[in-house]
C-alpha cells in the first residue's frame, strides 16, 4: 500500500485539513487498481490504518482529516477501526455511494456517530439526483475549471446552505489568487502553494542572513563545531531551541554555554539539527505547510536512498529534499537561492537542472506527494522497487516529523 497527505488551504493560505490518499496495488502493472474502487480488499479503509498507526496529531494538529471510503467499506464498523475523535475525521465518498435507501440510512448513522461527510467527483448533471446525499454533506469537492462559482454559490447557498465548497486541481498561484479574490470557495487543494516567488531583487533579512551563514558553516567540508556554536549564539531563538534539544537528550547535564551545548550534541547531530531547525526559521514567514513539506521531503527522500541504491549518499539526499523549496523560503528563483548556501554539485544539479544521480528520488517524491499513483507505479517498476518499503519509508518520515515536533 502507498499513502500520502494532500493539504487543503483556506483563503489565507492556512492549512485547514488534509486528505489521505491511498493506493493498494501497482496501477502500472494492474491498471484497474487505481483509487479505491476495487473489490479485492474493498472492505478495508486504508486511510484509517495510517491515522491509527501514526497518530492523528502527527498527521494534523487542529486540522481535519479526509479519509476515502467506498460503496463497500461504508457498511463496515468504521468506529471500531477509528482511534481519533470522530469529529476530526471527514469521510470522503464518491458517486459509487448512490442516493438509495441503504446508503442514505448508513450516511445518517455515520453523521449521528459524529463523523463529517464529503463527496467528490460528482458531475453537475448529478447534483439533482444526488440531492438527498448532498443534504447530508459537510463538504463537496469541485473541479474549479468545470464550475461557474457564481452560479454554484447561488445553487448551494439556496438548497444546501451548510455545505462548504472546496476547489480542487488549483495548480497555479495565479488560479489560487483569482479564486480567493472572486470568493465562493471555503477550501482549496492543488499544487499552487509550491510555486516559487520569483522576485529576485529582494534582500535577505538580517535573521535570514544569520541562518544562511550557519548553513554554510555546517555544510562546508571543514565544518568547525565551535564556529557553528558562535553563529548560533547570534540568534536567541536558535539558542533556546538548541538548549531544549540538548536538555531533552541529556537530562542530568548542566549546560554552561552554547559551545558546551554544541559539544554535547556532537558534530553529526549538531549538523542535522541545524539543517532542520534553520529550515523552520527560514519558513517562519511562510504557510506552515511549507515547513512540513520541506522536512517531510528531506526525511522521505533520505529513507528512499537505500532503495535507489545510493544509501551511502543518504545525508546528501536529505539535504536535497530539505532545500528543494529553498526558492520559496528565500523568495528567489532556485538558481539564485542556491548561491546563498553551500551545497554539493549533486544537489545543485538535481534542484536546478533536474538531473544527476540524486534527481530520480526527488522526481519520485514529488509525484508521490501529488498522489500521482500511476506515475509512481511506473517509476517503481523501472527500479524494481516494491510498495511495502516505500510505504515504510513514508510512514517512517511521518513518525520522524512527529518526534521532531515533540522535541
Amino acid at each position: 500500500m502507498l499513502a500520502t497527505l494532500i493539504p487543503l488551504f483556506d483563503g489565507d493560505m492556512k492549512v485547514c485539513a488534509y486528505s489521505i490518499f491511498t493506493q493498494m496495488e501497482n496501477s502500472f502493472l494492474s491498471p484497474g487498481s487505481e483509487g479505491i474502487g476495487r473489490l479485492d480488499g474493498a472492505a478495508l479503509i486504508p486511510g484509517l490504518d495510517i491515522v491509527n498507526s501514526v497518530g492523528a496529531n502527527t498527521l494534523a494538529e487542529d486540522q481535519e482529516l479526509f479519509v476515502e471510503i467506498n460503496n463497500i467499506n461504508i457498511f463496515t464498523d468504521i468506529s471500531a477501526d477509528c482511534d481519533p475523535p470522530h469529529e476530526k475525521i471527514v469521510l470522503l465518498l464518491d458517486p459509487s455511494v448512490t442516493p438509495d435507501g441503504s446508503y442514505l440510512g448508513r450516511l445518517g448513522e455515520l453523521k449521528k456517530e459524529g463523523y463529517k461527510l464529503a463527496i467528490r467527483k460528482l458531475e453537475i448533471r448529478q447534483f439533482e439526483s444526488y440531492r438527498e446525499i448532498l443534504k447530508l454533506m459537510d463538504y463537496i469537492l469541485l473541479d474549479h475549471s468545470k464550475i461557474n462559482i457564481t452560479q454554484a454559490k447561488i445553487y448551494f447557498g439556496k438548497l444546501f446552505p451548510r455545505i462548504r465548497l472546496c476547489a480542487v486541481n488549483v495548480n497555479t498561484q495565479e488560479d489560487y489568487d483569482k479564486l480567493t479574490e472572486d470568493g465562493g470557495y471555503n477550501l482549496y487543494e492543488g499544487e499552487f502553494f509550491r510555486m516559487p516567488v520569483t522576485e529576485s531583487d529582494k534582500e535577505v533579512a538580517p535573521l535570514k542572513a544569520t541562518y544562511i551563514e550557519l548553513l554554510n558553516v555546517v555544510n562546508s567540508p571543514d565544518f568547525d563545531l565551535t564556529t557553528a556554536a558562535d553563529v548560533i549564539g547570534h540568534d536567541t531563538a536558535l539558542v533556546i531551541s538548541l538548549l531544549e534539544m540538548v536538555n531533552h537528550m541529556t537530562r542530568n547535564s548542566e549546560i554552561t554555554s552554547v559551545r558546551h551545548a554544541a559539544a554535547m550534541l556532537g558534530q553529526k547531530e549538531l549538523k542535522r539539527w541545524i539543517n532542520t531547525a534553520v529550515t523552520k526559521e527560514l519558513c517562519a514567514d511562510k504557510p506552515s505547510e511549507i515547513t512540513r513539506l520541506s522536512l517531510m521531503r528531506a526525511k522521505f527522500a533520505e529513507n528512499l536512498a537505500p532503495l535507489y541504491g545510493i544509501g551511502g549518499l543518504s545525508a546528501e539526499v536529505f539535504l536535497m529534499g530539505l532545500f528543494s523549496i529553498l526558492d520559496i523560503m528565500l523568495d528567489k528563483p532556485m538558481a539564485e537561492a542556491l548561491k546563498s548556501v553551500q551545497v554539493s554539485k549533486n544537489i545543485e544539479q538535481a534542484l536546478i537542472e533536474g538531473k544527476g544521480e540524486l534527481y530520480p528520488i526527488l522526481e519520485f517524491v514529488k509525484e508521490y506527494e501529488d498522489a500521482s499513483w500511476h506515475e509512481v507505479s511506473r517509476l517503481l517498476v523501472l527500479r524494481d522497487i516494491a510498495f511495502d518499503p516505500v510505504y515504510d519509508a513514508y510512514v517512517g518520515a511521518l513518525k520522524w516529523y512527529r518526534d521532531l515536533l515533540s522535541v
